[in-house]
């Protein structure tokens, strides 16, 4: 079994130097064991604009660019390669390696960093102990769901340093969290204690981390972005939620930019696929160096669409500093390796305080590409202190409508589970019914979690390439039923209710692409539809009393000349003669003329002999029948409508068959 994973390592920054000649900041406290694991770090060199590789004796914590008037600090995480073997030794694991800052100055770019890793390895040095950064970091791992790994107790060696109480204080540190129970492990660089049973616990905790998933939806959170010579642009990341393959066509998100992979590399080495967990950088083609900014995200054009306003489950740590969270505040929202301006709307009271948790609205300045179960983590505006974790629950939310019940149930259902049925369920309740490949398109739930949700049937229903909240799709069977019975209670004399009309009623509970699903379900049980009316199909016409003698003085006027029926104008009860159509007893032609049922037919049957012979004219035709121009132009136009005719020329022949 051969496994990703991404480790972050949290450090505490201790002895900063920058050597002569060298923009690489030294962290002794950081690279002793990425130099004994690894030997070497990749990083981004802003001098030149591409990777760099250098030995681990300089660390890439922090870069130090010297401009005019001084130095200017930037920050760039370095990552790096290493193979382990489970304890068992029936595994190897392939763990890229993310060094992520820890000085509380760049909490912003450790955010970064750490955006999609699955187990982590937390440095304590043991003469300083738990600081509090240090919590900072334990916070946004819990916020971002990592509940795997490990911790580097350093400086062990120190004669100063009590490691029993270090490692004690850790412990009491990480009571109530998701690490409480991970292994703390004393080392030292000088002495090289340790190290061994460090490789050994960190084994042990990606043994017990799940894989990554490939649920069919990569996406490849761009964290550097660069030039080389012959190649063109490129994009690094860690890759997650599905595979990118050489020559595969993608996009930028936001802003739906498209881009072609040329071509892949994880850990310099050149490779057709990168699966999901791996450090990866992509070649663009379509894509230049200006269009692409750390932050945005490769991944495939059907994956869903950014938005401005994102509904989520907000929650903050106990131990998140006493410092207010006002409804209306602005924030920076962290996710993958951009952190995005955005107001926030609390679904209810004006405060959310340390310890407790709330459904809320993010209004983002600018479109943000996220998915539903993505993890978010919320800073204050000016970027000094970490101040609650989110879970996506809507991706594509609106403003109106937030507090409204339907809004509330979906987001309060999501919020207690993270079961894809239920997720699917309240989606399905609050919209209708949704295109099955459509459904939770945009979420972090592959396909093969939609079909086990599916084949749950938790209140679901299957209707050809829909898939229905069944509560919501009784509810409209029922009112479409409702709605042709009491029609045809009211007039008994109509053949049922107008299509459209019924449309429009069954749209306010479900979605207008599967109305027709529904409507084709119930012809089949107990309903029929003629032309553009809709019946129960046991129902018959039946004739007032009221309107029998209009009926009778137009059946007598209609039989008096069959061939040359009396303008419909003259038909002045338009009721009597509507229930005549509709019974079948008269054929409207035309908006102008109506004629006796019987004699139409009689006149088509004449129609259909005499074209047998050849083609004819209208005037041979209206002779044929013994009628006149007013009849047989309209009567004529309606056979060309019914397609058994069409006219050539000046003549009239019988359609050939389609």
């Amino acid at each position: 079994m051969n496994r990703e994973k991404v480790v972050p390592e949290l450090l505490v920054e201790k002895d900063a130097l920058v050597g002569e000649g060298s923009i690489w900041h030294v962290d002794e406290q950081v690279l002793y064991w990425v130099d004994i694991l690894s030997h070497e770090l990749y990083v981004y060199d802003p001098a030149n604009g591409s990777n760099r590789t250098i030995p681990t004796c300089q660390s890439v914590g922090t870069v130090v660019v010297r401009k005019s008037g001084g130095l200017v600090v930037a920050l760039h995480n370095g990552f790096a390669h290493l193979d382990l073997s489970s304890p068992d030794g029936q595994a190897q694991y392939s763990v890229g390696i993310v060094d992520v800052p820890g000085h509380e100055d760049f909490v912003k770019n450790m955010v970064a960093g750490v955006g999609s890793v699955d187990c982590a390895m937390l440095v304590v040095a043991a003469d300083d102990g738990w600081m509090p950064q240090t919590e900072e970091h334990v916070q946004i791992l819990n916020y971002l769901g990592v509940t795997h790994g490990v911790v580097a107790l350093t400086k062990a060696d120190l004669a100063e340093a009590d490691v029993e109480l270090a490692v004690e204080d850790v412990r009491e540190h990480l009571v109530g969290t998701p690490l409480e129970d991970i292994a703390i492990v004393p080392v030292s660089s000088l002495t090289g204690e340790g190290i061994d049973d460090l490789k050994l616990e960190l084994a042990t905790a990606l043994s017990q981390t799940p894989p990554p998933r490939d649920l069919g939806k990569p996406r490849l959170a761009v964290d550097r972005v660069f030039t080389l010579k012959g190649i063109g642009t490129v994009v690094t990341g860690t890759l997650s939620g599905g595979v990118l393959e050489k020559g595969q066509n993608a996009v930028l998100q936001p802003g739906n930019r498209k881009a072609r992979v040329r071509s892949l590399q994880s850990h310099s080495r050149e490779i057709e696929t990168a699966p999901p967990g791996a450090r990866t950088a992509v070649s663009l083609t379509d894509a230049s160096r200006e269009s692409v900014s750390r932050g945005d995200t490769l991944t495939l054009s059907h994956l869903g669409e950014a938005t401005e306003t994102v509904d989520v489950w907000l929650e903050r740590s106990a131990n998140t500093p006493r410092r207010p969270m006002k409804n209306n505040a602005l924030v920076r929202v962290h996710h993958g390796s951009g952190n995005m301006p955005a107001r926030l709307v609390l679904l209810e009271g004006g405060e959310i305080a340390p310890g407790e948790s709330m459904l809320a609205q993010f209004r983002f300045e600018k479109p943000v590409y996220v998915l539903a179960g993505d993890r978010l983590v919320v800073r204050d505006w000016p970027e000094t202190v970490t101040l609650a974790g989110g879970l996506v629950i809507d991706p594509h939310s609106h403003r109106r409508g937030f507090r409204g019940e339907a809004q509330r149930e979906l987001l309060e259902q999501c919020a207690l589970s993270s079961r894809p049925a239920v997720w699917m369920s309240a989606f399905l309740k609050r919209d209708g019914a949704v295109k099955r490949d459509e459904l939770l398109r945009q979420s972090r739930f592959g396909e093969q979690d939609v079909a086990v949700a599916l084949e749950s049937g938790e209140g679901v229903r299957a209707v050809g390439d829909w898939v229905a909240d069944i509560k919501r799709w009784q509810q409209a069977r029922e009112d479409a039923a409702a709605i042709i019975d009491a029609e045809h209670q009211t007039h008994p004399e109509r053949p049922g209710v107008a299509l459209d009309s019924l449309r429009v009623r069954i749209q306010k509970i479900l979605p207008e692409g599967v109305v027709e699903a529904l409507l084709q379900e119930m012809c089949k049980d107990g309903f029929r539809r003629e032309g553009t009316v809709m019946a129960r199909a046991s129902h018959t016409l039946e004739l007032p009393a009221a309107m029998q003698a209009g009926v009778d003085k137009i059946r007598k006027a209609l039989q008096a000349k069959p061939m040359e029926p009396p303008a419909r104008k003259e038909l002045t009860d338009t009721k009597a003669l509507r229930f005549m159509i509709d019974a079948g007893e008269a054929v409207e032609v035309s908006p102008e003329l109506v004629m006796d049922a019987e004699a139409f037919n009689h006149a088509v049957g004449q129609i259909r002999g005499r074209l047998q012979q050849g083609g004819a004219k209208a005037s041979e035709l209206r002779e044929a029948l013994g009628t006149n121009r007013r009849v047989i132009i309209p009567l004529l136009e309606k056979l060309d409508r019914d397609r058994v005719t069409v006219r050539q020329g000046d003549l009239r022949v019988l359609r050939k068959s389609d």
